[in-house]
């Protein structure tokens, strides 16, 4: 076995990964409507294990970081990814468009530009650093949230099998973070839980990041591949926040003073 190779990649596990099986875990970055001309792979050092770290984009291809009004945002800072094929056509080497969708092909082209819809940071060497979809993007009091990032130190709790953590509203910051949680057998859902898992998340995060709200759950709606569907799960967790279903775990949300 020399490497393995693939996306997503739970930062926290990569070098303990590597460490014990003795070979590299390489990231990387595409997407169907890209295809390979559209990739970025990290497979030159330094890779920045456990950064989420997908490598520097090839010559062939040249790629901005914007924010939602479509303007580049500074290195360091959180922006959508757009990419095209370098030279004259942009679109070499892309998808030909969404079968019998134009207008979806055109939209998706804003700007001669193919508008991926994940959000990147890039680092001080110029490699790129996967954040999160767009969308799953929460904005609480002006901060941006990593769902993933949120959903990764809640696993990592031995009580937790499974998490998708969601935007529910707030009339006051805009976004509150809600995590919807299935346990492990014979564990007890309940508010000593709710407590010790937002605890275990502040040991690990800005508080600000730390679920405001907690929802126990038996299942969650998945994919035919056994993804979540998250558009089904925020709009699950909004009903049970606004029908009282959960547990409030916003006052727990307290910023730490400096050790």
């Amino acid at each position: 076995m020399r490497f393995g190779f693939g996306a997503g990649v739970n930062p926290k596990h990569h070098a303990v990964f590597e460490q014990r099986f003795g070979f590299p875990l390489i990231e990387a970055w595409a997407m169907t409507e890209s295809g390979v001309g559209g990739s970025i792979i990290a497979n030159h050092e330094p890779r920045h294990v456990g950064s989420c770290c997908f490598g520097k984009p090839p010559a062939t291809l040249e790629y901005q970081l914007v924010d939602e009004n479509r303007q580049p945002v500074a290195r360091g800072e959180d922006g959508e990814l757009r990419v095209r094929a370098a030279g004259a056509d942009p679109r070499r080497g892309f998808f030909s468009g969404y079968l019998k969708n134009p207008e979806a092909t055109e939209e998706v082209w804003q700007d001669g530009w193919l508008n991926t819809g994940d959000v990147v940071r890039e680092g001080p060497d110029g490699s790129l650093h996967f954040v999160d979809r767009r969308k799953n993007v929460i904005r609480r009091s002006g901060e941006n949230i990593s769902a993933l990032e949120v959903e990764a130190a809640i696993v990592s709790h031995p009580a937790v099998t499974t998490v998708v953590v969601t935007a529910v509203p707030d009339e006051l910051r805009g976004d509150e973070v809600a995590a919807c949680v299935i346990v492990a057998p014979q564990i007890p859902a309940d508010q000593a839980l709710s407590h010790e898992l937002v605890e275990h998340c502040l040991q690990q995060l800005a508080y600000y990041k730390a679920p405001g709200y907690l929802l126990f759950c038996d299942t969650l709606p998945v994919t035919a591949s056994n993804k979540p569907r998250r558009a089904d799960i925020k709009a699950l967790a909004r009903q049970r926040v606004e029908a009282g279903d959960c547990l409030d775990t916003r006052s727990l949300k307290k910023r730490r003073p400096a050790a």
